[in-house]
């Protein structure tokens, strides 16, 4: 069984994302794009605003946020652009989202920055609120962060999006994945890790009553690829290629090699960035020589 792949873009290429995209996407089944207001002063593009015109533009792909900050948006509404979205587009919307987690945006743009705990709460209730609004009509909701009187979200999302949880901390996020996720997204640090956070979910699903295999692993990778060694120092000297973090760096073979041990791990899709974008060679690369042999 072939795994599906889906294509992230960075927010700081804006104006070049849409170039970038039109060369590249079609060996993916899916696009995924961030939510970030700010970063530093530089070019940031803007996840809603994204997401829409990338339905319009490319009418075969399913389309999510990685992931959307629950903070930016009152989750009332945020239903409701959801179901707008499924809507228009036939149904090929994915409700990703988490906690939210850079204070410097919060403060710059006026949000409360309130503890990790408080702002997890916040996401589970708001997931509450968003599959109560797309099933109910008039729907209500009391809860301690969030309040809906007698909400409509007409016309209801056809098929129910599924709801993806980024995130992995082990005391309050992974318990909203058990309780409420359809889709679990990891960022990907190394298979020990991974396989503990697997071990914390499957607590935190027996806990809840949850049956463990039927949320979806999504893992979140970037990949730094080139066909050599030699070519690999050539692009790691390039300011304009982006790496570190959880980067996987290799040639077509040994990248194929490391995400085949995630898959023996229980991922069941990739979501993937190319450190050398808006430079398409490093995507077509990926996409010619690594995803064919992407099968469990």
């Amino acid at each position: 069984m072939s795994i599906p792949v889906g294509l992230n873009v960075w927010s700081r290429l804006v104006e070049r994302i849409f170039p970038y995209l039109d060369e590249v996407l079609a060996p993916f089944d899916s696009l995924w794009v961030p939510d970030h207001v700010q970063n530093n002063g530089r070019k940031v593009g803007e996840g809603w605003t994204l997401l829409s015109f990338a339905l319009g533009r490319y009418p075969d792909k399913t389309v999510g946020h990685q992931v959307l900050c629950n903070s930016f948006r009152n989750p009332a509404h945020l239903a409701k652009m959801v179901a707008t979205a499924q809507a228009i587009s036939g149904g090929r919307v994915v409700l990703g989202i988490g906690a939210g987690w850079n204070e410097a945006e919060y403060l710059s743009y006026g949000w409360p920055f309130p503890t990790a705990r408080e702002r997890i709460a916040q996401l589970a209730e708001a997931i509450r609120i968003c599959r109560l609004m797309w099933t109910e009509a008039p729907a209500s909701f009391e809860g301690q962060h969030y309040q809906v009187k007698d909400a409509y979200c007409e016309p209801v999302p056809d098929p129910i999006p599924p709801v993806m949880v980024g995130g992995s901390g082990e005391k309050y996020t992974l318990r909203v994945v058990a309780e409420q996720a359809d889709w679990w997204n990891h960022v990907f640090e190394d298979l020990e890790t991974y396989r503990h956070k697997q071990e914390v979910l499957k607590s935190h699903c027996r806990a809840v009553g949850r049956d463990y295999d039927e949320i979806r692993q999504v893992i979140c990778r970037v990949i730094f690829i080139a066909e050599n060694e030699r070519e690999l120092n050539r692009l790691k000297a390039d300011p304009n290629v982006r790496s570190g973090g959880n980067s996987l760096v290799g040639t077509p073979e040994q990248v194929t090699e490391t995400l085949l041990k995630e898959i023996d791990q229980g991922a069941d899709m990739f979501v993937v960035n190319l450190s050398d974008a808006p430079r398409v060679e490093g995507t077509h690369l990926f996409a010619a020589e690594v995803m064919p042999h992407l099968k469990r």
